[in-house]
């Protein structure tokens, strides 16, 4: 049913909204599409009420992933996978700009009229404000991670209102999925989606309490990262670099502080996206680009001759650092700093790099959010967790 078509349903669905709680109740990641007249696709669309990933990898890349390539198992459907990082880095980027420069390209060719991306309130930096971008000015904007919950999709009423037919969409797995169920219903022509990997997404609260926990100045960060080496990686306003490492952070303290979404989710890699663009199977300093479809590939062609490239690698082996790490976070435990940084060079010298710290990362967070859904919410085990997820938490040993 279009748009066009389902005026009706959008009028109730738009009161209803105003008057109801949202149905993933807490589990929900506040993507937006709650804050629409497209709530009246929500039970289908919301990827905590009705996770979907296998079939819409069928529906937009033709097929799902092989769950005997080890590779798709954790990665994804995709058709390309590189490390890369720009020869002439864009200033303020909280890497070297790649997913600003691709969305600027497309916007400048024509071959969209607006990109849904997540610039900043200007009384707060790290308060999400999502927005559809008209010039390359009001992208450059939205530079730089807000790793807080947002509503991305809160600004799909305004693509129907605004007549745009081609579009570049930014955003993160949960969000996403949601929009990839209700795109046939937005009356665009051609739909891109440029993905980056999420996990552990706070509230703006829940990002006060981490900084406050963890960084030496939490009123002079600008961007903050859980990096390759095993350590945060805190930016701050005068230009210096913070690093707190992995072991050393406040776990007893922070346990709760992130969303139940983020607890309860299996897309780790964006796998609904066109093409992804992130850091963790990367080496350290360079960003990892998955090329799922020929409308990623084109995508990233647009950007080729701009940037430095080599091929993924793999080294290290994660199996046992994480069984080590799954009761270590049951249990709240935190070394001492001097252990910390002690354990934090060892692993970084032996430890998984490229793919292989890809899949430690995944593996430790599949695990932990396995056994939150187990605990806290064990009707919805079964149907939720997808069948690569299951594959991958069946390799280790859980505490009940």
């Amino acid at each position: 049913m279009s748009p066009a078509t389902d005026r009706s349903a959008h009028r109730k669905a738009r009161a209803l909204k105003t008057t109801s709680r949202r149905p993933a109740k807490e589990l929900c990641s506040e993507c937006g599409l709650c804050d629409t007249y497209y709530i009246h696709y929500v039970k289908d669309a919301c990827a905590f009420l009705n996770q979907q990933v296998e079939q819409l990898e069928v529906r937009n890349h033709g097929r799902s992933r092989d769950l005997d390539n080890e590779r798709e198992l954790y990665f994804g459907v995709h058709q390309d996978m590189i490390a890369a990082r720009k020869q002439s880095p864009i200033e303020g980027a909280q890497w070297t700009g790649i997913v600003s420069s691709i969305a600027i390209e497309m916007l400048n060719r024509g071959w969209v009229e607006g990109v849904v991306c997540v610039q900043n309130t200007p009384e707060d930096r790290f308060q999400p404000k999502p927005v559809i971008a008209r010039t390359p000015e009001e992208i450059l904007a939205a530079r730089v991670n807000k790793p807080t919950l947002s509503p991305n999709l809160s600004v799909l009423e305004q693509i129907e209102q605004s007549g745009l037919k081609r579009l570049l969409v930014i955003g993160v797995g949960c969000q996403i999925q949601a929009l990839r169920a209700v795109q046939d219903q937005l009356g665009l022509e051609k739909l891109y989606v440029l993905g980056t990997p999420c996990v552990d997404n706070v509230t703006r609260a829940g990002l006060q309490k981490f900084l406050d926990t963890t960084s030496r100045s939490p009123s002079t960060v600008v961007h903050y990262e859980f990096m390759q080496d095993f350590r945060v990686h805190f930016k701050h306003e005068d230009g210096s670099t913070e690093t707190v490492p992995f072991f050393g952070l406040n776990t007893k303290e922070l346990k709760d502080v992130f969303a139940p979404s983020c607890m309860s989710c299996f897309d780790y890699v964006n796998g609904l996206a066109d093409l992804v663009v992130g850091y963790m199977g990367a080496p350290f300093g360079w960003q990892w680009i998955t090329v799922r479809n020929q409308t990623g590939q084109e995508m990233l062609d647009l950007v080729m001759d701009q940037l430095e490239t080599q091929p993924v690698m793999s080294e290290g082996n994660r199996h046992k650092a994480v069984q080590q790490s799954i009761p270590a976070y049951d249990k709240g435990m935190t070394l001492p700093m001097w252990a910390a940084k002690l354990m934090g060079v060892v692993i970084e010298k032996i430890g998984p790099k490229g793919l292989e710290y890809g899949r430690f990362s995944i593996d430790s967070h599949f695990t932990r959010n396995y056994l939150y859904l187990k605990r806290n919410h064990p009707e919805k085990l079964e149907a939720h967790v997808p069948e690569f997820a299951k594959r991958i938490v069946g390799q280790y040993k859980l505490p009940e």
